[in-house]
This record gives structure tokens, sequence and C-alpha cells, in this order.
């Protein structure tokens, strides 16, 4: 080897570990989510972070400054909240992360941890709220079955509610007198109804928008005796907030111009409402005053809003990011909500927009390039899971870590995804994961015709449903990309449905139209191993090992079929369920992952 070559290798290496400690600092980094406080004891707030190396629950006292932690599992805590008097802090016990338990709770201010509900079989969680009374209202899924209860620690629990459709709760009224539950007896997971209960489970109202127009349930006003909802309905085709009193069936729809998807909250005095919008993947904040109906913009970063909530002073605080800047935690007064120690993010690149003609319609694209090199660059499609979910311009730090190493990331907001419409979100339906891909192959055509990125090294990725859709392109669209990475996929429909949580088989059954016993033919043409023979590129596949979500056992065949017909793959297994809440666990997956392309795309320099 010459001296030239040799200086540029050492070069490149030299390169490649600086981009390696910015990307490994930028998960280290400490997050934190918005601190909930208690509606009663407001300067009693609680919140996660992953300061510990895991994402667990902290308790901090505004009042004092101090903050500690409540939680400290082995896997990490998903779920946690306030009880709106400040004396407890409540959390969800699974087992590896599974997702399947007990909720759990502990005094504010320490102390030895109980279970709040023993006599309710461990389940996967359907939602919680919790009153001033001491009441909760706790949803639960079983096989076959959901069930909302009143729970009163240290009394017997009542059942309110059960039936085979999909159930959660919504929420629970400040003096624990009424009970919004969110049902879908009419067999639409997708599309809920809301009934209202009182304790012993009397129907007090029922919400019901129709086929196909979902009503979602947000929280009930902020002071005891106030019996409105804050409703979210899709009358119009888009989803709108409502205040509804259950008792009087009195309705006020709040009518807004906003083409976002809109989310809204309480005011602290209940006399308006915090609006959220997010729109082309980013969001903007406002104040609806139910007095006059005046709507008055929040000044916030250009970005994402990840949560938003209104202090009883007035001010505003919100957790923001985008995708150059590491997450904040902003209030509207203009000062920073609280600082966790610990090593700050570096920042990234801006993200661009890019809008293609679609076979349904205008897709919408985020691309994010590296600040060096030149194009066409390798590049990475990493598509987002829900399916109703989408990508927008927030910080990740698995984006940053493909642009540090040279990597353009084009992320695709495909028919399915949340915030363009209702429309487009029902786009998908039945013949699922063509459908996505359709739309991504149209912006995958045209960053290659704009010379941004190089056809031959082009990779598929994505988490979940992004993950389903991996293996399902990679199969279908075999000459399309040269490497595939699916996280935690669906590989097979029918064997997934079989294994994975109640609630899933609920949603499964509205995104395919049915079961898969009435449906055999569909199930399979939308699962990836019905084109397994057709795979062309190396496929690294990552799989929790205790995962409701996207069970291992369908994982596993998948990659059997892989093996016996001598296809070039690669299997992480870890330990945990749908995803880690680990921070070392996650880095470790991604030098996985980054590691796995560039020795099949020959980038190892």
């Amino acid at each position: 080897m010459s001296t030239r070559t040799n200086a540029k290798a050492h070069k490149e290496g030299t390169r490649y570990m600086k981009a390696e400690e910015r990307w490994q600092a930028r998960f280290r980094a400490p997050r934190m989510t918005l601190p909930a406080w208690a509606r009663q004891a407001p300067s009693r707030s609680v919140y996660r972070s992953n300061a510990s190396g895991a994402w667990e629950i902290y308790a901090w006292d505004r009042a004092t400054g101090g903050t500690r932690q409540v939680t400290a599992r082995s896997q990490g805590t998903a779920h946690g909240l306030i009880d709106p008097t400040g004396r407890w802090i409540w959390w969800f016990a699974d087992e590896s992360g599974d997702e399947h338990g007990v909720w759990m709770r502990q005094r504010y201010g320490g102390g030895p941890d109980e279970s709040v509900a023993p006599d309710i079989p461990p389940g996967h969680p359907m939602g919680i709220a919790l009153s001033a009374s001491g009441a909760a209202a706790v949803g639960v899924a079983q096989p076959g079955i959901f069930q909302i209860y009143l729970v009163r620690p240290g009394e017997p629990s009542e059942l309110l509610y059960e039936h085979t459709e999909a159930a959660s709760v919504a929420d629970i009224s400040l003096d624990g007198s009424l009970i919004a539950i969110s049902h879908s007896e009419h067999g639409d997971a997708r599309h809920p109804s809301l009934r209202v209960v009182r304790p012993g489970g009397q129907v007090v109202g029922e919400l019901h928008c129709g086929d196909g127009r979902g009503v979602i349930g947000l929280r009930f006003a902020p002071a005891v005796g106030d019996r409105r909802l804050l409703v979210l309905h899709e009358r119009r085709g888009r989803r709108e907030p409502l205040v509804w009193d259950p008792v009087s069936d009195e309705q006020r729809e709040i009518w807004l111009r906003d083409a976002g998807e809109i989310n809204a909250d309480w005011y602290d005095d209940g006399r308006a409402v915090l609006i959220t919008s997010d729109n082309r993947g980013r969001t903007t904040l406002s104040r609806y005053d139910l007095g006059g109906g005046k709507i008055i913009p929040i000044e916030t970063p250009r970005g994402v809003i990840e949560a938003a909530a209104a202090r009883p002073d007035g001010t505003v605080e919100f957790a923001w990011s985008s995708a150059a800047h590491p997450p904040v935690m902003k209030s509207s007064n203009g000062h920073i909500v609280l600082n966790t120690a610990g090593p700050t993010s570096p920042r990234s690149v801006p993200v661009e927009d890019l809008d293609v003609d679609g076979p349904g319609g205008r897709v919408h694209a985020l691309v994010s390039r590296p600040s060096t090199g030149t194009s066409p660059h390798p590049a990475i499609f990493l598509l987002h899971g829900g399916p109703h979910a989408h990508d927008a311009d927030a910080f990740s730090p698995e984006v940053s870590a493909w642009v540090e190493c040279g990597f353009v990331v084009v992320r695709v907001n495909y028919r399915g995804s949340t915030g363009y419409g209702v429309a487009w979100r029902d786009a998908l339906q039945g013949e699922v994961g063509h459908i996505e891909l359709a739309d991504v192959m149209a912006v995958r055509d045209a960053v290659v015709a704009r010379g941004l990125v190089d056809p031959d090294r082009l990779v598929l990725a994505g988490s979940s449903w992004g993950g389903f859709l991996t293996l399902l392109g990679l199969g279908t669209q075999p000459k399309a990309w040269a490497a595939g990475i699916a996280a935690v996929p669906i590989t097979d429909h029918r064997t997934a449905y079989e294994d994975e949580a109640e609630r899933l088989r609920a949603y499964h059954r509205v995104l395919l139209g049915g079961p898969p016993d009435e449906l055999p033919d569909l199930y399979a043409s939308c699962s990836p191993s019905a084109y397994i023979d057709q795979i062309e590129a190396p496929v690294l596949i990552l799989a929790g090992e205790n995962d409701p979500r996207c069970p291992i056992r369908q994982i596993d065949d998948y990659v059997a079929r892989l093996a016996d017909i001598g296809h070039a793959h690669e299997i992480y297994r870890y330990e945990a369920g749908h995803g880690t809440l680990v921070v070392a666990e996650r880095i470790a997956q991604m030098s996985v992952q980054l590691d796995f392309v560039r020795r099949h795309l020959g980038l190892d320099g």
C-alpha cells in the first residue's frame, strides 16, 4: 500500500472516529419529558428522563428545586403519572419490556412501592386516569377481553365496563363522579366512540360521530364539579376540538382554520383551551378563549412540540426540538423550565422539505443531508412506525447518526401518516404495506432523478410498522434497494395476530378488514413472508425477545426461512420488548446498523 493510500485511510479512520463520538454523544446526552404537575398541588411534578442510563420516573419539587429518581428498573419504566393532590406517583410495572403487568404507586416524598389493585390480574395497560378523591379509572386488556375498573386503593376494585372490542380509559373527572371510556363496540378501533359513566357503571352520555369518524376523549375540566369534557371529533374530515357536557349533552364545537393535526388541553381556569397543531412536520400553539372565541397565537420556535401544558399562572410550558437543535423544556415567558445535569448534545443538520406527486396524491418527505461531501450520497430511507404516526422536524439521534456518517436520510410521510387529514390517514385500508411502499417509491425515484442520492447505495430501514414495510419492500421492490434493516418488524400478519397483545389484534382487524380466518389471502398477500424468495439485498433484523406488538415467533420463522434459502442476513436479538428504554442498548443497536451498512455497501474506507 502506498504512502498516499495509507494517509487517506488514516484520515478516513480519524474522520469516522470523530463522527462516532458525536453521534454517541447525542444518545448519551440526558433527555426528559415535559414535567406534569398535580392539579391541586402545582409545585409537585413528575417527568421521565434517561439521565440514569434508562428511562425512569422522576419527581421534581418546583418550590425547593429538588429532584429525585422514583423508579429504577433494569429495562426502564415507560408510564408514570402524579395524582391531582400531589400525594402519590403511579407507574406501570411490566416484565422486561413486555408491556404486561400491574400499576404500582409510591408516595411523592418517597417510600415503599405498593400495588394499587392486587385483585386485578396483570394485563396490558389500556389507559389510566386519577381523581382528587383517590379513585382511579384503570383500563386493562386480557386475552379476548377489554376491561375498565374503578380502583380505590385498599378496597375491592369495581368492574365498570368490559367488551370483546377495544376499549380504554379516556379520563376521570376531578371529583371522581364521571368516567370517560373510549370504546369500539361498533367494531372499528381506529374510529372509537366515547361513553361517560358514573361509578357503578350507570351510563351518563354517549358521543358517536358515525361510521369512519372517531371521537377522542381528552380531559375533563380542571375544577371540582365541572362536568365539561374536552373532545376531538372527526365530523368534517379532520380532528377538531369540542367541549361536551355529557349530562346535558350540550356541545360546543371549536372551529379552527388551521389545516394541521389538532390536539387540545384546558387552561387551568377552564375558560380557555390550549390548541396544538401539527402541520407538515412542525408544530404551532395557540390559545382559544371560550368566552369570545378569540384565537391568540403563542410564539414558539420553528420545529416540533412534543407536549405542551398551561400552568396556573397562564404561561405555557412545552417540550421543543428541531432536526438541528436538541430537545429543551421552554416556557412562553422565555425561561427554561428545568435543566437536568449532564453533557449537552451536539447539534445536527436542519431538515429540508420535499413534495412529490405520488399515486395517491402529494407526498411530503423530509430530507437530511450531510454537511460535507458531494452528491450523490449513499442514502437511507427511514420509514416511521405506527402506521398512524408521522416524521417531523424534531431532533433524532438516529437520524443524526446516519447523517454524521455521510448518509442522506429520507423520511416519507406515506399514506396512513397523521398530520395530513383524516382522508390521508385512512387511505391505509386493506392492501396495507403496498399502499405505503408506492409512496416511498415515488419519493425514491424523485431524489434519484435530482441527483441527490446514489441509486446503487440505497438502504431501506424502519422500526415496527416501518420494519414491516422494509421487509415487504425488499421483497416487492428488490431492484430498488442495496440493503435493508428491519427493527421489531411484522413478518407475517397471521402469525403476528395469533401472538400479539389484544389491543393490536383489534387494530389489525380494522386495518385489514377482519381477522385472518376470514381474510387469509389478504393477510398473506400483505405479509413480507410471501415475498421472501424475491429478496436480493442483505437484511439485518433486530428483535426484542419480549415484544408483545411484533412477537418473536413470527420473526424467528422468517429468519429460519432466510437461512433455508441461503440468503444473506443477520439477526440481532436483545432482552427487552418493542424497542428499548436503555441508552447503552440503543447505542449498541445503532452501532450494529452502521456496521452492517458499511460492510454491505463497501463503505469501510
